[in-house]
C-alpha cells in the first residue's frame, strides 16, 4: 500500500476529532510466553491503519488545535546490541518511506515523555499547540469491566494531567475502518488467493485416515509457499462429528472414511485477513444424504449473496437466511417448524472483514459501498455427525455485491470432480 493512503487516514482521523486534542496510539508488544520467549507479535491494528507500519513499542502522536494539525512517531534507536542480537531496527527514513511522516517528525522513544510534556503538554515558546483538553486513547476492550491497555501504557501522562479529558479513539477508526478503499479490497483479493491454494492442497491430500492436523499443516505450508506471511486465525480442520462445533481447534482427529471435512480458515496479505469456509467429503465424494443438507446450505449461501446491497442491514440478512434454513429442513423433514431450526444453525450469517477477521464496525446501520462482510449459512447435525459450512467474503458495491472469493469451488460437481484429479 502507498504511504499516500497512511497520510489521507491521519488526515481523516484529525479533522474528526474534537480540537485541542492529543492523540496517542501504541503499536503494541508481544506478550511474554515463558523464559526467554515470546508470542508473536501482532501489531496494534488501529497502529498500522494510521502508519503502514509493523514494529513493536512503536507510538503515533497526533495533534490538532484550530488550524494545526502534527504527526509524530516514535521508534525504537538502532544498536548495535539489537542488530546483532535480533536484528536491525528500522530507521527513520524507512518508517517515513512507509507511513509518509517526515523524517523530522520521527523521534526515539528515549524523547518521548521530554517531547510530551516540554512541546506539547505545557504553555511555553516550544510548544507546537495550545495546550490540548482532550487526550484520545484506543480504548478497546476485550471483555467487559477490563482496563483497557492504553491507560497502564500511557498512565504517566493520565497521572501527571488528570485536567485531560480523555476520549476513545476507536469509535472513530471502527468507522473509519468500516468500508474499504480500493487497496484494501485488492489486499483483501490477494489473501483470498492464498486462501484458494491452501484449500486446494487440502482438498487433492485429504483420505480416510489422515489425521486433521496433517491439513493444517499442509494449508499453512501451501499458503506461505504461494506468498502468504501465514494464517488471519486459527485454523479449522473439523471432521465428522466435529465440524458440528464451531469454534474447534482441535484438529487431532484421524478422518474417517464417508465423513465431511469443515475448513474454516484464511490467510494474511498484508495483516489484511480472508476467511473461507468449505466442506468436502473425505474420500471425494457425497452421500445422498450429505448432499441433501449441503444444498440447503448452498442455496442459502447464494441468496444471501444476491441480497447483498446498500441499504440492506446484517439483521435482515440473518432473518433470511434463518427463515431459508428452516424451510429447507422442513422440506426435508428433518424438523416441523420453523423453531426447530435453532437446533442446527446457533449463529449469525456473517460479520465485517478487513485488518481483524472479526472486523470492527457497527451492525445497526445499513450496508453500504465498500464493506466487506462474510457470508456463512450452517447446519450442524451432530445426531448424524454431519456438519457444513459454505463461507464466503463479499464487498458491497454501489449496485449490489461482488464475491470476492467466487473462484474457490463450492459446487458439489466440482468438488467431486476436483478431487478425482
Amino acid at each position: 500500500m502507498k504511504q499516500k493512503e497512511f497520510i489521507e487516514r491521519r488526515s481523516t482521523f484529525l479533522k474528526t476529532i474534537k480540537d485541542s486534542s492529543l492523540a496517542l496510539l501504541a503499536s503494541g508488544k508481544a506478550p511474554f510466553k515463558s523464559k526467554d520467549q515470546s508470542y508473536s507479535f501482532t501489531v496494534n491494528k488501529n497502529f498500522f491503519y494510521l502508519t503502514g507500519i509493523e514494529r513493536e513499542n512503536f507510538v503515533l502522536l497526533l495533534l490538532k488545535s484550530g488550524q494545526k494539525a502534527f504527526d509524530y512517531l516514535f521508534i525504537e534507536e538502532p544498536s548495535d546490541y539489537a542488530t546483532k542480537w535480533i536484528g536491525s531496527r528500522m530507521t527513520k527514513e524507512e518508517a517515513n518511506q512507509i507511513s509518509g511522516i517526515p523524517t523530522n517528525r520521527i523521534l526515539y522513544l528515549k524523547d518521548f515523555d521530554a517531547f510530551v510534556s516540554g512541546a506539547v503538554l505545557q504553555d511555553s515558546r516550544s510548544a507546537l499547540i495550545t495546550v490540548p483538553r482532550h487526550l484520545y486513547l484506543d480504548l478497546f476492550r476485550q471483555y467487559s469491566m477490563q482496563k483497557p491497555d492504553s491507560l497502564a501504557q500511557f498512565d504517566k501522562i493520565i497521572s501527571a494531567y488528570p485536567e485531560l479529558r480523555i476520549k476513545d479513539a476507536t469509535v472513530i477508526l471502527d468507522e473509519q475502518r468500516r468500508t474499504k478503499s480500493q487497496s484494501e479490497v485488492d489486499e483483501l483479493r490477494k489473501a483470498i488467493a492464498y486462501t484458494d491454494k491452501g484449500i486446494q492442497a487440502m482438498m487433492s491430500s485429504v483420505k480416510p485416515g489422515l489425521n486433521e492436523r496433517n491439513l493444517e499443516a499442509l494449508f499453512e505450508f501451501s499458503i506461505k509457499i504461494a506468498g502468504s506471511k501465514g494464517i488471519s486465525f486459527n485454523t479449522i480442520v473439523a471432521s465428522g462429528k466435529n465440524a458440528t462445533v464451531l469454534h474447534y481447534e482441535n484438529n487431532d482427529c484421524d478422518i474417517e472414511d464417508g465423513a465431511l471435512v469443515l475448513t474454516d480458515l484464511g490467510a494474511l496479505s498484508n495483516t489484511y485477513c480472508a476467511d473461507i469456509t468449505r466442506t468436502y467429503p473425505a474420500n471425494g465424494v457425497f452421500t445422498e444424504r450429505q448432499k441433501q443438507y449441503y444444498n440447503i446450505v448452498l442455496s442459502v449461501n447464494k441468496a444471501i449473496i444476491e441480497a447483498i446491497k446498500p441499504g440492506v442491514t446484517g439483521n435482515e440478512l440473518n432473518a433470511l437466511a434463518t427463515d431459508l434454513l428452516a424451510q429447507g429442513l422442513i422440506d426435508l423433514g428433518k424438523i416441523k417448524e420453523k423453531s426447530e431450526v435453532t437446533q442446527y444453525y446457533y449463529h449469525g450469517i456473517g460479520h465485517y472483514l478487513g485488518l481483524d477477521v472479526h472486523d470492527v464496525g457497527t451492525y445497526s446501520k445499513p450496508l453500504e459501498a465498500g464493506v466487506i462482510i462474510t457470508v456463512e449459512p450452517g447446519l450442524y447435525i451432530a445426531d448424524e455427525g454431519i456438519g457444513i459450512r459454505i463461507e464466503d467474503d463479499v464487498l458491497v458495491t454501489e449496485t449490489g455485491s461482488e464475491n470476492l472469493s467466487k473462484a474457490i469451488i463450492k459446487e458439489i460437481d466440482e468438488i467431486e470432480a476436483f478431487m478425482k484429479k
